[in-house]
């Protein structure tokens, strides 16, 4: 059974749903510890007081907060517990939205909320049903390790799951990130598109969605502890400066097909009709060509 991180309720309106949260994730990644190379002895993080100058355990260890260069205050986690306000012990609700009107990039960790007994079964199970019938996700406040947070909360394989989520101000800005305006041809973004679509999948399973690194640390481990030489990785290629950004997107077409089975031929995309040829009358039966052409091939890639 996961361990329990905090218990409280979620608090929706007046009705009250007792839970326990527990982590949504399982961590499989190999840890190591700091040792002393020239003996191999462990190297230990000791926690020292300054004015006594000894080491302390952590029963001894508490808050505090600096409120000037020698003034200490001391805070209580029994403080902390009982402070006036709503979220310190329950996970209240206070909106509901469509759950892709929420950019991606404000939702943190997920946590199962696993209901607090029988009681707490019923209030539970309609939270959930209402939640999928609404196809809603709800927004939540509640207070964690020393500060209050803003959270969301959906349902998956039915259970309730609470996404930390970070507030505005937590955002930056990427204004400054973007490159200058460029111009791009329409035959070069449909044959983006193209590549999306020979790398388009239903869902995240398969071998090519495992951990290597692990993997490879694992190997490495198995080979030093057998004397052997552990693997070693191939000279990575250097990639080349991209010059003709339609014959880089027309191989990288051929070699997602390639790598499905599929015909790997590279074939040239068709020119945009562009409104200085359509003025000219020796121009407009080749348009006409063009563009049946152009409507065909398309027809043939979505087949």
């Amino acid at each position: 059974m996961p361990r329990t991180i905090w218990s409280g309720a979620i608090s929706f309106g007046l009705v009250t749903v007792p839970i326990h949260v527990v982590s949504a994730r399982e961590d499989h990644s190999i840890h190591f510890h700091q040792v002393h190379l020239e003996d191999m002895g462990r190297v230990r993080n000791r926690k020292i007081c300054e004015l006594e100058d000894r080491e302390v355990s952590n029963s001894e260890i508490g808050k505090g907060y600096q409120l000037s260069k020698d003034t200490l205050i001391p805070v209580l986690e029994e403080e902390l517990r009982e402070m006036p306000l709503p979220t310190a012990k329950a996970i209240e609700l206070f909106a509901f939205m469509p759950a892709e009107s929420i950019d991606p990039i404000r939702v943190g960790d997920g946590y199962y909320l696993e209901p607090d007994g029988q009681v707490a079964a019923k209030p539970y199970t309609l939270l959930r049903k209402a939640l999928e019938r609404s196809s809603k996700v709800a927004v939540a406040k509640y207070a964690w390790s020393g500060r209050e947070r803003l959270g969301l909360l959906r349902v998956r394989d039915d259970v309730i799951v609470l996404h930390a989520m970070r507030w505005d101000d937590e955002i930056r800005d990427p204004a400054e990130l973007r490159p200058d305006e460029v111009e791009l041809t329409d035959e070069e973004i449909d044959e983006a598109m193209l590549l999306m679509d020979r790398l388009t999948i239903d869902d995240l399973e398969g071998g090519e969605f495992t951990d290597r690194y692990t993997q490879a640390v694992e190997e490495m481990i198995d080979a030093k502890r057998e004397n052997r030489e552990p693997p070693t990785a191939a000279e990575p290629e250097t990639p080349g400066q991209i010059v003709d950004l339609m014959a880089a997107l027309q191989e990288s077409v051929a070699k997602a097909k390639a790598s499905r089975g599929e015909d790997a031929t590279v074939h040239d995309m068709p020119k945009t009709t562009t409104k200085k040829a359509a003025k000219k009358p020796a121009a407009k039966k080749t348009t006409a060509k063009k563009t049946a052409k152009k409507t065909t091939g398309r027809k043939s890639r979505s087949a």
